[in-house]
């Protein structure tokens, strides 16, 4: 039989499937994320998970920053998924084990258990732009209503950050949001 855990960056034994919060570490969640490309590479350049994290905890009242910053923590131990295949009711099970996960990561960081308003609308403006600045998309009004927002006219995605620096720069928030 297959074991049900697995073994992270920072040596951490974890199992996705139910989690424990002694089992994440910020240096594996800012690792993983900065090795995962957005839109499942379909990307001009690598851009990563933790770019977009640090991005989305910048656009929200400091309150809900660091909330921000981890909003896609899951992912550095089970992926995403394409959108359509996410939401397909098919997918029930990965979306629970997700929502354990991030339950689990808000016990950890003492994070409220529901993400914040402020959170779910900056992921959407983000998400938008990053489509906008990132990807071949050429189609605005797709995005509009993919992502429920226009792209942010006030701010662009000026560059794609290398891993490490995805990775350095995700654990400086951190630090900066937690001291």
């Amino acid at each position: 039989m297959a074991n049900p855990y697995f073994w992270t960056y920072a040596g951490k034994c974890v199992h996705p499937l139910d989690p424990h919060p002694d089992e994440i570490a910020i240096a594996d969640i800012a690792h993983a994320l900065a090795h995962v490309c957005r839109f499942l590479g379909h990307t001009s350049l690598f851009y990563s998970v933790a770019q977009h994290s640090v991005l989305v905890s910048q656009q929200v009242p400091a309150a809900d920053a660091l909330w921000g910053l981890l909003h896609d923590a899951s992912e550095a131990y089970i992926c995403d998924l394409a959108a359509p295949i996410k939401r397909d009711p098919s997918m029930e099970a990965y979306r629970a084990a997700e929502e354990r996960l991030m339950a689990c990561v808000c016990r950890k960081f003492g994070l409220a258990p529901e993400m914040p308003e402020s959170v779910k609308r900056a992921d959407r403006v983000v998400l938008a732009t990053e489509f906008r600045d990132v990807t071949t998309v050429n189609d605005l009004e797709w995005v509009a209503q993919e992502c429920g927002v226009a792209p942010a006219p006030e701010f662009r995605v000026a560059s794609c950050w290398a891993s490490a620096f995805a990775e350095e720069r995700f654990l400086a928030r951190f630090e900066e949001l937690t001291k």
